[in-house]
């Protein structure tokens, strides 16, 4: 019993080391990005490196009106276009849902987001495992990142543990990147 008491924490000790791995690798990809559209690009490019067959998107809000959130920001790449596009998850995010996913500040599977007002075609958003991760940094929601897969392949405890891991130091970059520069003298 010892034994597996012992393996059992030195497998999650490894899971750690993945985490804190994978975030500083996430770091040391987006250190000195100004550029929103840079940023969001390599966030996701990384972050569907980590997550087999994931698909990413990130809804901001409207850094201009904090009541309006801009909604998705970049759309997710398809190797197949018009099968895929038939599917996606985005299409049925409204202004309203967006915004309270973004008050709610915390992890939503699925089902949190019905709760929050997402409709849809139940038996088509029932073939997804998916989650929306909280983009915020000291309880200011900034939006949140939608990662999604088919349900066949579940997203797993640790790969959003993974992902959240990131999300402090992501929004802290986004907010640099919408923030307004004055350079002057």
């Amino acid at each position: 019993m010892l034994c597996n008491d012992l393996i059992a924490a030195q497998r999650d000790f490894i899971r750690r080391l993945n985490t804190i791995s994978f975030a500083a690798d996430f770091y040391k990809s987006i250190i000195g990005i100004t550029d929103l559209d840079r940023l969001l690009s390599t966030s996701r490019k990384l972050i569907k490196d980590e997550l087999a067959n994931a698909n990413i998107s990130f809804f901001l809000r409207n850094t201009n009106s904090t009541a309006v959130p801009s909604g998705l920001w970049d759309t997710p790449e398809s190797d197949k276009p018009t099968a895929s596009a038939k599917k996606r998850l985005e299409k049925y995010f409204t202004n309203e849902v967006i915004e309270n996913i973004c008050k709610s500040n915390k992890m939503c599977s699925i089902d949190g987001m019905f709760a929050m007002g997402l409709q849809g075609n139940l038996v088509e958003l029932n073939k997804i495992s998916a989650c929306a991760i909280p983009l915020g940094h000291l309880g200011q929601a900034v939006g949140f990142i939608l990662v999604y897969r088919s349900s066949e392949n579940k997203l797993t405890a640790d790969e959003l543990h993974k992902i959240s891991a990131v999300t402090c130091g992501m929004s802290r970059a986004l907010q640099s990147c919408q923030a307004p520069s004055h350079i002057g003298g």
